[in-house]
């Protein structure tokens, strides 16, 4: 009941002005009485990952929550775990605003934010003053101005910055919106960026004492032999697991509907066939042998329960989340 009113108040607005309204009305009375109007208790329906123990397989989705302003009261909604981020070495505005663009007829969002955020020492700062003790996962990504060939120094930057606070790392090659990102996922560029970071971590848990799984997230626009590519490299290169998918460039689902053109990643319902896809395509290719957390178009236990009968061991929710509220998190661990 009280997010369908917080709901209609926000849709009436400007869609990043909601979201950084409600993102700083969480900060500010998580701790206070106020957070009941999120707060709820979640049935315990554990799973093992990568030798996480998570107190359910719902997750947030990175995004949301990009300088980790917020984590105290994502827990409280019930999560399983949150993934904050993506952040990079240096603070960046962004792109230009206008860049987030809602689609109610079909439960989607576009956005073309750019990777807006304050930089990895700010995250790093928030992550410290957090006070929940649950599963973190910190996605990274490299500067706008950043070229493709230096990118890899901008991941082991943040990789080191953010190591000793993270249950996991996601390294985010996947976005739309920072010109050229995706061509990390292919070839010799794929090869070199995850060698160098599988070779950082081996040497930040000798550093540390402490084994932190890292990820790789990638987009949905791929077709199975570009998806057979991808998980060959991952495979070769000892990577500790996959996040499938980001948000989507293709706009059929949605065409004719208002904001259908705007530039940047489609996500929500549109995009829930091309990620499963992707899913049940790693699982098929690597015989089950590379963990998946999948995402994309999750906004029912049943769209859940198809991500995890496509091969995902986790799952997470963003725009699904937008449209729905905490409740979500609650229906689908019940419905599983």
């Amino acid at each position: 009941m009280f997010y369908d009113i917080a709901r209609r108040y926000m849709f009436s607005r400007d869609a990043e002005w909601a979201h950084e309204f409600a993102l700083d009305n969480l900060r500010r009375f998580a701790h206070t009485p106020l957070s009941m109007a999120w707060s709820q208790s979640v049935a315990d329906k554990p799973v093992n990952f990568l030798g996480l123990e998570f107190k359910n397989p719902v997750g947030l989705a990175a995004g949301l929550d990009k300088n980790a302003e917020c984590i105290d009261a994502f827990s409280q909604m019930g999560f399983g775990f949150i993934e904050v981020g993506t952040v990079t070495p240096r603070p960046q505005a962004g792109n230009d605003k206008p860049r987030i663009f809602r689609l109610p007829q079909a439960h989607a969002i576009i956005n073309r934010m750019g990777f807006n955020n304050k930089g990895v020492d700010n995250l790093v700062a928030n992550v410290k003053a957090a006070k929940y003790d649950g599963i973190l996962g910190i996605n990274i990504g490299k500067n706008k101005d950043t070229p493709n060939e230096q990118g890899k120094d901008d991941y082991i930057h943040c990789m080191r910055k953010v190591f000793e606070h993270a249950s996991y790392i996601t390294v985010n090659i996947s976005s739309p919106n920072t010109p050229g990102l995706r061509d990390l996922q292919y070839g010799d560029a794929l090869d070199d960026l995850l060698q160098s970071l599988k070779n950082e971590q081996m040497d930040l848990i000798a550093k540390h004492s402490k084994s932190v799984p890292m990820l790789v997230k990638i987009a949905p626009d791929i077709d199975a032999v570009q998806v057979a590519q991808i998980a060959e490299s991952l495979v070769k290169n000892r990577i500790d697991g996959v996040i499938a998918t980001n948000t989507t460039l293709e706009r059929e689902a949605v065409q004719g509907q208002q904001h259908a053109q705007e530039a940047g990643g489609l996500s929500g319902r549109p995009v829930r066939e091309k990620s499963t896809f992707v899913v049940s395509e790693l699982k098929r290719i690597t015989e089950g042998k590379l963990p998946i957390i999948g995402v994309g178009g999750i906004d029912s236990a049943e769209s859940a329960k198809e991500k995890l009968d496509a091969g995902a061991s986790l799952l997470q929710v963003y725009t699904g989340f937008i449209y729905e509220g905490p409740a979500l998190v609650k229906r689908i661990i019940n419905g599983l």
